[in-house]
Formats: structure tokens, C-alpha cells, sequence
């Protein structure tokens, strides 16, 4: 049962970047998905959410509007589009997988999530 995160790398301020986030040895049709970043120094934040069903979708204030989150389950992969990239959002960034109740209210608390992948560098800089 894992999660990978792929898709970082060095890009320049207002680029646009495609994080996946993909499953192997479950399904991810069933787990409401997330996009926590984590900056040297800085705490693991939640940054955008997906719900099992994909009805409901959550950002954070940093990244509303040039975010996007969305899934493909036939894929059994998370996207993250990310646009308009700005210096800090240089991070690590990582997905996290749990099944939940009421998990649209607390998507953001690193703490309830089960499965979590590795981690891509996303390094934003001229």
C-alpha cells in the first residue's frame, strides 16, 4: 500500500506545474485526497483537498485561485495543477490518502490521514 508524488521540479516565478499524486496496492476511489507542502523550517501545511465522490474541493487561502485540484479514478491518480508559481511556494510536496466521516470540516490536519507519499521537491526561482 503506497502513495508516490511526482511531477516537482525547478521552475521560474509564473510557471505552471502538474503534481500526481498515484496509488499503488488500493484503490484511491474510496479516500478523500490531500496536497500538504512542507518549506524548510516550516510546518507540514494543508494546501488543496479532494473528496472520494470529487464533489468537494478545498484550498488554502496561499493557494485559492491558482491551484487546482481534481482526481481520475480510472487513472487511480490526484492531480494538483498548480499556475502563477511565486518563490514561496518552494516546498516539499505531499499527498495523503484517508477514509472519513465528516473529513471536509478538518481536511487540513496532517494528523488524521493514513497513507501519505514520499514527497516531490517544487523549487520556484529565477
Amino acid at each position: 500500500v503506497q502513495l508516490q508524488a511526482s511531477g516537482g521540479g525547478l521552475v521560474q516565478p509564473g510557471d505552471s506545474l502538474r503534481l500526481s499524486c498515484t496509488a499503488s496496492g488500493f484503490t484511491l476511489d474510496r479516500y478523500n485526497i490531500a496536497w500538504f507542502r512542507q518549506a524548510p523550517g516550516k510546518e507540514r501545511e494543508g494546501i488543496s483537498g479532494i473528496s472520494a465522490s470529487a464533489d468537494y474541493t478545498y484550498y488554502s487561502d496561499s493557494t485559492k485561485g491558482r491551484f487546482t485540484i481534481s482526481r481520475d479514478n480510472a487513472k487511480n491518480t490526484v492531480y494538483l495543477q498548480m499556475s502563477s508559481l511565486k518563490p514561496e511556494d518552494t516546498a516539499v510536496y505531499f499527498c495523503a490518502a484517508v477514509k472519513m466521516v465528516g473529513w471536509g470540516s478538518i481536511w487540513y490536519n496532517k494528523r488524521i490521514y493514513d497513507y501519505w507519499g514520499q514527497g516531490t521537491l517544487v523549487t520556484v526561482s529565477s
